[in-house]
């Protein structure tokens, strides 16, 4: 059968259809929310980076969620501000594959840097004692450049899936681009993109979900067998904020991925998506900078100095 082929670069993104009283009000909404999260996640490496008695394994792996934050929120947030207040959404081919290319890492890269700051909790709450001499500064690097690996693996095979696509449509039916949206452009058969897809989704999600409940069950159990208040406080204290930012994280992205199969809800898979990228963002630096009492008091020291006189 034959199809006709879409050869121009331009793309139109569909984007969200907001009343004019609202445009204004939701840039600066954006706007802000983007300079909060530059600002604390920036902050946050620049301190663990100039603090010599931060360099240990745990904050690298904050650094893996700073940059991952930064990159992922930058793809997308500028763009998205400027096609809220433009009457003209247009965005090239090649940005388009850039900007999936790269939000498709940061939900494959967050979801493995959780996977890893989960086992760090568990051997730091049921081995202390060995604490130091398995979560070394060479196995959290080892570990960090597997998940980073691993996420630009799965992620280079999903979008060339798509690349190699002919287009026969131009518009992008989404507030940004993704691979779902980029593989709807054509008009050829495309089962293979979604078998591997689905095969990608389930991968990381079993991944994610079987990891992090198998360290927190075995975390519960050891709880509950030393029955040691001490211990239970320090558990709940370090796995809480965590548990709580990765099911904000896997519902939204469950949200997102869900939502592609049903086109009556496309703002609820819009906003689904931005709360994906956002929400962590913010919550990231805040949550685990107040927890870790070392990181916690290099910033209220900061602070003081900023604020007594010389």
């Amino acid at each position: 059968m034959l199809t006709n082929t879409y050869n121009s670069d331009i793309l139109r993104i569909q984007g969200f259809d907001i009343s004019p009283e609202f445009t204004y009000p939701l840039f600066f909404l954006l706007l802000f929310v983007y300079f909060t999260l530059l600002f604390s996640n920036i902050g946050v490496l620049v301190l663990i980076i100039t603090e010599k008695s931060l360099h240990q394994p745990m904050y690298i792996l904050f650094c893996n969620l700073s940059v991952n934050d930064l990159i992922g929120n930058t793809v997308l947030l500028p763009q998205l501000m400027a096609h809220i207040i433009s009457t003209e959404r247009f965005i090239t081919y090649n940005q388009c594959v850039v900007q999936a290319f790269h939000s498709h890492t940061f939900g494959s890269a967050s979801h493995m840097i959780l996977i890893i700051m989960a086992i760090d909790r568990y051997v730091a709450i049921c081995h202390p004692l060995r604490y130091r001499s398995i979560m070394t500064t060479k196995a959290v690097i080892g570990l960090s450049a597997s998940a980073w690996g691993v996420s630009l693996l799965l992620v280079s095979v999903l979008i060339g899936l798509t690349v190699r696509l002919s287009r026969c449509r131009s518009v992008i039916q989404n507030a940004y681009c993704d691979n779902a949206s980029l593989f709807k452009l054509s008009c050829e058969d495309v089962s293979i993109n979604n078998i591997y897809g689905l095969f990608f989704t389930v991968l990381l999600f079993s991944c994610s979900m079987g990891g992090i409940a198998a360290t927190y069950f075995k975390i519960a159990l050891i709880c509950l067998v030393k029955k040691n208040k001490e211990l239970q406080n320090k558990a709940i204290q370090t796995c809480a904020s965590h548990l709580v930012l990765y099911l904000i994280m896997l519902w939204s992205g469950f949200l997102t991925i869900i939502l592609h199969r049903f086109p009556n809800y496309p703002d609820l898979r819009k906003i689904a998506y931005i709360l994906f990228h956002v929400i962590p963002a913010n919550l990231n630096p805040i949550i685990y900078g107040m927890q870790t009492r070392s990181l916690r008091d290099k910033i209220i020291q900061i602070l003081q100095r900023k604020v007594t006189p010389t």
